[in-house]
């Protein structure tokens, strides 16, 4: 029977779809010069969606629903809402992309992969997470190649396509492995069935293996990164920033729950691996993104490099290591995506991606290089933006859970990161145009570009300012694993 709590656990999808449909009976209607509409229907529908799922969806205790292939809980719909908004603002950033923005399918694309995500974030049974995080991937490889004229597009969408259905094939083979010998695909019995000792060690260890390939994949660490810089760097920018974002912490949603859950009587050996990747992933990222010359593929090295941060969270298992973790992801979605919109906003003027084309940018828009600085500021992990505040709550939590040198590894990369960060800023404020005159040369913001940049520069301020509220949706979330 379908009760209020079934419909109020699948009620943000119920309305991502019918946004889907709208969107597919009206966009073939409207003229040329109309078609730009969608991406005012799409944002304009997930905000409604968000404001509704908070008003009538929330969950009160912990509850698995529709034969316990859903878990309708905090975390899951504190997960919903980053993703609704990080969809949102890139149906805004889309609008004005010169050869996506006019394409209702590249919109339809975009719900179809949000509603993957959001059934990543609750699914409490592996046949469920594996079509979801299909559900969730499929659109983007799509997406990633939507540009057929511009080779750098389809080579991107065919690199995608190939590492990740390698990576889904290597995770799916641990999912079947898990329900070979554990007869259940319930990801919380399984962990009573590793404690009972019914499932050898061995076993464990082959599943981790295989499963952390696939969602490393997911998360771009490292050795699992080396698509991310040539797929963001070919993908439309707006594609790129959701990549960077949503979908990665998506990847986090369920490496969560899923080790969290299952696995907590293997957490000394899952976290001890953990670390280590954390570790290479922040540094090799960082060294990385020292050299680079394109301003995505900077911002690609610096995703990867964050997803390492990211890590030290679930590293410490903790309720604190969870919640900075779901803390850490909420800055991140909306710093990365200031960065990419800024970026998206820049390379619609002047088709440039490289670093030194920024040179007197603050002259040419300076609200636009204030945007840029604080987004930058904020990955940089500097106060008062909310890069810095999840920094602190994630190392915290690895000293609180013993992990001190994987803090100070932390602490080091982030004096790295500071380094390439302020060297791009330096073309934005000190350098100037070769044999131009910046005032004569501005850069437009159209209105859905200013929108999404101001809410997005105005997230960054306020997580990073007033935390506390934040901070507890986030404890409120972690609580339900523990």
């Amino acid at each position: 029977m379908f009760t209020p709590v079934m419909f109020a656990s699948v009620l943000p999808e119920i309305l991502i779809l019918a946004l889907a449909v709208i969107l597919l009976c009206v966009e073939p209607f409207w003229k040329e010069d109309q078609r730009r509409n969608a991406g005012w229907l799409t944002a304009g529908g997930l905000f409604l969606i968000i404001i509704v799922s908070l008003l009538f969806g929330q969950p009160g205790e912990p509850i698995a629903v529709f034969g316990n292939m859903i878990r309708f809980d905090w975390l899951g719909f504190f997960f919903k809402i980053l993703f609704m908004f990080a969809a949102a603002a890139t149906a805004l950033l889309l609008m004005d992309h010169e050869k996506a923005g006019q394409r209702g399918e590249a919109y339809l694309l975009l719900l179809a992969s949000l509603l993957g995500m959001n059934l990543m974030a609750v699914s409490a049974d592996l046949i469920m997470l594996y079509l979801a995080i299909e559900t969730a991937s499929i659109p983007l490889y799509v997406l990633s190649g939507f540009l057929l004229a511009d080779d750098r597009s389809t080579e991107a969408g065919f690199k995608y396509l190939l590492f990740g259905t390698l990576a889904s094939t290597i995770m799916l083979c641990g999912f079947s492995l898990i329900f070979g010998f554990a007869g259940t695909t319930n990801i919380y019995m399984l962990s009573q069935l590793f404690t009972s000792g019914d499932i050898s060690v061995l076993l464990a260890f082959s599943v981790f293996a295989l499963v952390i390939v696939g969602l490393g994949f997911k998360l771009a660490i490292v050795p699992f990164q080396f698509w991310a810089p040539d797929v963001y760097q070919g993908s439309p920018t707006p594609v790129a920033g959701f990549l960077s974002t949503a979908s990665k912490a998506a990847g986090f949603a369920v490496v969560i729950r899923f080790f969290f859950v299952a696995f907590p009587s293997f957490a000394p050996s899952w976290t001890l691996i953990f670390a280590a990747l954390a570790a290479i992933t922040m540094t090799v990222g960082n060294l990385l993104a020292i050299s680079q010359t394109n301003i995505k593929r900077l911002l690609a090295y610096s995703s990867i490099a964050h997803a390492g941060y990211a890590l030290i969270g679930v590293v410490a298992f903790s309720q604190l290591g969870a919640a900075s973790v779901v803390f850490y992801l909420a800055a991140y979605i909306a710093t990365n995506l200031l960065a990419f919109g800024v970026v998206m906003a820049f390379s619609r003027i002047t088709g440039l991606e490289e670093i030194q084309d920024y040179a007197g940018m603050s002259r040419r828009n300076p609200w636009l290089g204030l945007m840029m600085l604080a987004a930058f500021l904020s990955l940089a992990g500097m106060p008062p933006f909310g890069g810095f505040v999840s920094k602190v709550f994630v190392f915290a939590a690895g000293v609180q859970a013993g992990y001190t040198w994987l803090v100070v590894v932390g602490i080091l990369n982030s004096i790295i990161g500071v380094y390439y960060y302020l060297n791009a800023m330096k073309f934005v404020y000190l350098y100037r145009m070769p044999n131009e005159d910046e005032e004569n040369h501005p850069i437009p913001l159209t209105r859905p570009y200013a929108i999404a940049l101001a809410l997005l520069a105005l997230g960054v301020i306020l997580v990073g300012t007033v935390f506390a509220p934040w901070f507890s949706w986030s404890d409120a979330a972690a609580l339900n694993l523990f």
